[in-house]
């Protein structure tokens, strides 16, 4: 699978009290805001509803419901609606520290499954939606016990998870969290401007300058940032857009890839190709018999 309403920058976000082992709780709202951010903490999150693009380091996602990813510290990351929702987002957030159980609690040997988890959470884990038909009540449940409940049950949660082998790493391969603030700050105008102008030809010459640089030194700041090149970014950003537009609307294909942005048809079937491994047309249909199976 292929790895903004606005950012300002990957802001650092202090979470909840240095008196909690385990910072858990229900988001509601009319819309996901919080902005395009990082903190020393990790974060497991569920999407109870709501849908949009999911933003993790360099990886750029749909998702929807039942969505469950796990983020490891200082990870930059933010959820955003791409349409407006007909009723309010809703989501599960659990964030922690190392010291969840104490001083080095996780090199014991009875964590040692947790410990492999977590490891992977450096670069964001997403579980399979097959565990969706019975953790929302799970969860549900952890946030609502007592605070020693809480980090308990939570505990027994991750253990849970630890097992579970179809699981996604959503940065690819030699992606690392900048931090740097003026990079952040760059990467987050370029995913601006891309959101806004994404149904026009962008040109290099554009998003070079605005985050006043030149084409090349842009090409190389991008890819370092990233571990991509920004065409490959854009791509895939269309690519998702398409394919949520094949799932939920019965626009003609060639419509859909003039609204994504693109003005060749057979270009679009090759990126279609490449990102998805099916055709448009293969794709939707697969959709359509799954939905009605």
């Amino acid at each position: 699978m292929i790895i903004i309403t606005l950012f300002l920058k990957a802001q650092f976000e202090k979470i909840g009290s240095n008196q909690n082992a385990l910072h858990a709780f229900e988001y509601k709202n009319e819309r996901f805001t919080a902005p395009w951010h990082y903190h020393p903490e990790y974060e497991l999150t569920y999407i109870v509803e709501g849908e949009g693009m999911r933003y993790i380091g360099n990886s750029i996602q749909k998702f929807g419901k039942g969505d469950f990813v796990l983020l490891g510290p200082n990870l930059p990351h933010c959820w955003k609606n791409i349409s407006p929702q007909v009723d309010s987002v809703r989501s599960f957030v659990f964030q922690w520290n190392d010291q969840l159980l104490g001083d080095k609690w996780i090199l014991k040997d009875e964590f040692y499954n947790i410990k492999k988890l977590l490891d992977k959470a450096s670069k964001g884990v997403r579980f399979p939606s097959i565990v969706d038909d019975n953790i929302r009540e799970q969860l549900e449940n952890i946030i609502e016990k007592s605070k020693l409940d809480k980090v308990l049950s939570f505990t027994y949660l991750l253990e849970e998870l630890s097992n579970i082998e179809d699981i996604e790493l959503l940065t690819t391969k030699g992606f690392s969290a900048n931090l740097n603030t003026v990079a952040n700050q760059r990467i987050a105008l370029i995913y601006d401007y891309v959101e806004l102008n994404y149904q026009k030809k962008i040109k290099l010459s554009d998003i070079s300058i605005l985050v006043s640089m030149g084409n090349e030194a842009f090409c190389r700041f991008f890819k370092k940032s990233l571990n991509k090149s920004f065409f490959t970014f854009i791509n895939e950003y269309r690519i998702n857009l398409a394919s949520k537009m094949l799932i939920e609307t019965n626009r003609q294909v060639s419509q859909i890839a003039y609204d994504c942005g693109y003005e060749s048809l057979p270009f679009f079937y090759r990126q279609f190709q490449k990102y998805m491994n099916c055709s448009p047309l293969v794709f939707r249909k697969n959709y359509l018999n799954v939905k009605t199976n």
